[in-house]
């Protein structure tokens, strides 16, 4: 396969309504796209980056300079000339640079889709799917009030979501919790998601949600600190799952062999990458640990792809993989619709999904033509 050029396209799209976690309220997505063009076909992939460095130390001006200055650049060897697709070979020649890896995730999705366009094959056949459909959860922002709250998952139960996921923050926990367990009662799967708000001096605050019967708390504690992460699992009864602490299958590791989480939480962009994650998958597997797919309030680009990732055996759990319609009033692709509780796994080439041109002109802000 040879590739011709990479093009960086910056698009925004405005929220139904606003989502607000621990870190800060997002009101419209900034989203990188990367499109990977070949004399036959194009490859897109998704950049999961934010506006601002709040979740990650990546935000889309970053992504947007690296892949300009080094990461395209580091593809022309093995891809301006007509050979062999070797999708293994551009993900060891980015991985020689450090950091940036929902930049590199973006790039190397958008070259593996246009690769298996090529191919003729599926992104779910390709990675192990073992299923034609995935069942999805659903992740419910920090409300103004627990009224408020009890609306909205009630919503999102009679559209037919399999978990409810719950952000919290100190001082926004136990009520909210509370008051879902106590509507909606003992047989929802029901989960908390802290995003790194908390610490080890909140253990015996955290360890009173143990009553609710969670399927789990995510990233309770900062997302360098995997010790810290062990001993808070020790003094809960409610599973840890890990979320920002794993960036690579070598984290995922450490953790596991430290005990900090029994569950991991992959998101494709923050690990760098389908291959990668698929690696997380594998090792999680054979340690007898959960995963499941998280989001990133992802375009239809990046939702084809993380719902073919979902699809792997050893994603036990409903990820965060929703319907369009959760976050998009229009998405850029035909719209993910909720079907008894799933979404269907793509079966086209690639990561089975395109953008429609009219849609995605309406929300492009720039572009930019690398060439090879």
């Amino acid at each position: 396969m040879k590739i011709t050029g990479i093009e960086l396209r910056r698009i925004t799209m405005p929220l139904i309504a606003p989502f607000r976690t621990s870190f800060g309220t997002e009101h419209h997505r900034d989203t990188l796209l990367v499109r990977a063009v070949t004399p036959d076909t194009e490859g897109w992939g998704e950049c999961s980056a934010m506006t601002a460095p709040l979740y990650s130390p990546e935000y889309t001006e970053t992504a947007i300079d690296v892949l300009r200055r080094y990461l395209v650049p580091a593809l022309v060897p093995h891809l301006a000339q007509p050979g062999p697709f070797d999708i293994n070979a551009v993900h060891r020649a980015l991985r020689r640079y450090r950091g940036h890896q929902m930049a590199k995730s973006a790039l190397e999705t958008a070259v593996l889709d246009a690769g298996l366009r090529t191919a003729g094959q599926s992104l779910g056949s390709y990675l192990g799917a073992a299923v034609p459909s995935v069942p999805c959860g659903v992740s419910v922002g920090i409300m103004n009030s627990v009224e408020a709250l009890l609306d909205a998952v009630d919503d999102y139960v009679g559209q037919g979501y399999r978990r409810i996921k719950l952000k919290i923050e100190p001082g926004w926990d136990l009520a909210p919790v509370r008051a879902v367990r106590e509507r909606f009662g003992p047989d929802l799967l029901l989960q908390a998601d802290a995003n790194a708000a908390y610490t080890l001096a909140d253990a015996p605050h955290l360890a009173k949600l143990d009553a609710f019967d969670l399927l789990l708390i995510e990233q309770p504690l900062a997302d360098d600190d995997l010790v810290q992460h062990a001993q808070l699992a020790k003094r809960m009864s409610t599973p840890v799952c890990l979320d920002e602490s794993i960036h690579s299958a070598e984290h995922a590791a450490a953790a596991i062999t430290l005990g900090s989480c029994s569950i991991i939480n992959i998101k494709p962009g923050r690990v760098g990458g389908y291959l990668e994650a698929r690696r997380i998958h594998d090792l999680a597997s054979a340690h007898g640990v959960a995963v499941w797919c998280g989001g990133m309030l992802e375009t239809g680009i990046g939702r084809a792809a993380n719902v073919a990732l979902a699809a792997l055996p050893g994603f036990t759990l409903p990820g965060d993989t929703s319907a369009s319609s959760r976050y998009y009033t229009t998405d850029i692709t035909a719209p993910f619709v909720l079907q008894d509780g799933h979404l269907p796994v793509p079966t086209g080439p690639g990561i089975g999904v395109e953008p429609i041109p009219e849609l995605l002109d309406e929300v492009t802000v720039s572009t930019e033509w690398i060439p090879f």
